[in-house]
């Protein structure tokens, strides 16, 4: 838990209050999306040289925390 303590942010004030690694404007969302196109951990920290392997850790056990829920309802857009 302490990579989500330490890493994972939220702030109004920053990318309109969404998770982000450490107060910085990368969205824990952008960083997964990366993960779910095929690029590797290696290809993330050389395209965003202010993130460390941690970070990326960090996105993936929130991910992870957020989808540990009991029952999911479909809703009607």
């Amino acid at each position: 838990m302490s990579l989500l303590q330490d890493k994972i942010t939220i702030d109004s004030a920053i990318c309109h209050g969404k998770p982000c690694i450490r107060g910085m404007r990368y969205p824990v969302g952008m960083i997964l999306e990366l993960l779910a196109s095929g690029m590797t951990h290696p290809e993330i920290l050389a395209d965003y040289p202010d993130l460390v392997a941690d970070d990326i850790l960090a996105c993936l056990q929130y991910a992870a925390k957020l989808s540990d829920c009991k029952s999911i309802q479909k809703v009607n857009l």
